[in-house]
């Protein structure tokens, strides 16, 4: 039986799968009870539960998402929990439908076990796309209640 995915290995595949645009697969990279935290998300859920909801989440993403994301600049850094990784980046992004080009950064606490992500709190920058999307009226109303 082959060794399993350290949490930075983890990590990679998911970036490059985000990278290479194969969301479809990344739900596969997920425990059965994975719990993913958006925690800086302006609005809509924060927190998603079960591969199932993380596989509804990224079919959501493939289907809707304008952007085609690049990853650049990333660091990741080892804890004293051989199951949790810091990861750092920045996406280089591309809106397809503005044409816009921009960069986003991002933090990744990841937690992986048995070659598995079992938990993430990511911290995206939701303004810098809702901007490069030209949706900042829209979220204003969303924070608004409106």
């Amino acid at each position: 039986m082959p060794e399993a995915l350290s949490p930075r290995e983890v990590f990679q595949k998911l970036l490059d799968g985000i990278t290479a645009g194969r969301f479809s697969e990344l739900a596969e990279l997920y425990a059965e009870d994975a719990v993913v935290e958006t925690v800086l998300a302006p609005v809509g859920p924060r927190r998603f539960e079960g591969r199932a909801a993380v596989a509804e989440r990224f079919a959501e993403v493939a289907a809707n998402s304008p952007l085609k994301l690049t990853a650049t600049n990333v660091v990741i850094r080892e804890t004293d929990d051989p199951e949790v990784i810091v990861s750092e980046w920045t996406y280089q992004a591309h809106h397809r439908v503005t044409g816009r080009d921009f960069e986003a950064a991002n933090i990744q606490v990841l937690r992986a076990r048995d070659g598995l992500i079992v938990s993430t709190r990511d911290y995206h920058d939701h303004l810098a796309l809702a901007v490069a999307g030209g949706n900042l009226p829209e979220l204003v109303e969303a924070l608004n209640g409106q």
